[in-house]
């Protein structure tokens, strides 16, 4: 374990890997980061949880496959902290990518790692939660999870509060944004299921779309379309009259305000 308290920053930073060169890296890149005030390294997850007992830190940097405890089985231990540190995993496989969501990981880092990707999740870890050990800050994740997606070669955690609508392709989902699209390995189910109580609504058995953001519900000669952001989605019609309703009951709560 060590510690680099005469850096200016304030966050409390725990790397763990079990891979000696692996982790040496990390923590040199981590160190020069000026965000950075004090970094702890751990081999394993049994010496992070040492480390957690005696100090508090607001985000680990954790490998995923490592002997005894894995950083997955970690997370989920971490998760039933009362104040929970962000979870960046840092990792050279991909396969835990939709695990990473489940858990509400904040990025998703694949070895080898780059200064610059580093940076980036660092970023992340401030700009989403202000500081992950903040009460503020663990609604604000808990209101606005992520999900990783392929990006550019790398996996990044997308919220989503960035989401418009969502597209079924096969057992896969098509996220659209105002940028662009990303394809993840999560159901169109599985996605209205948990995030209906977003304001994410079921419109067809292949879209899901955010309430809020539906412009306009016409008719046409095939049935009703929905339209966000320039774009007609096909409303069902098992779906229609749900639709209708939750938008009626949205227009009477802006009216109420």
């Amino acid at each position: 374990m060590t510690g680099n308290g005469g850096t200016p920053g304030f966050l409390r930073v725990l790397a763990v890997d079990d891979e000696p060169p692996a982790l040496d890296e990390l923590a040199y890149h981590l160190r020069t980061d000026p965000r950075v005030a004090r970094l702890h390294t751990a081999g394993d997850a049994t010496e992070a949880l040492r480390v957690l007992r005696d100090d508090e830190v607001d985000v680990i940097f954790l490998d995923i496959r490592m002997p005894g405890l894995d950083g997955m089985e970690l997370a989920r231990v971490l998760r039933q902290f009362a104040r929970p540190p962000a979870i960046v995993f840092v990792t050279a496989y991909d396969d835990g990518a939709a695990d990473a969501f489940d858990l509400g990981a904040t990025d998703y880092v694949r070895k080898p790692v780059r200064a610059e990707r580093l940076a980036e999740a660092l970023r992340r870890v401030v700009g989403s939660r202000v500081l992950p050990s903040h009460p503020a800050a663990l609604a604000r994740a808990e209101e606005d999870p992520t999900i990783p997606v392929e990006l550019a070669g790398s996996t990044r955690m997308l919220p989503r509060s960035a989401v418009r609508w969502v597209e079924a392709q096969g057992d896969y989902a098509r996220l659209h944004t105002t940028e662009g699209s990303h394809l993840v390995r999560v159901s169109l189910a599985t996605l209205a299921d948990r995030w209906a109580d977003a304001g994410f609504v079921r419109i067809h058995r292949s879209y899901l779309v955010q309430l809020r953001l539906i412009a306009e519900l016409r008719l046409v000669n095939s049935g009703y379309v929905v339209v966000v952001d320039d774009a007609e989605l096909p409303v069902s019609r098992r779906h229609t009259r749900e639709l209708k309703d939750k938008l009626v009951r949205a227009a009477k709560q802006e009216w109420n305000r």
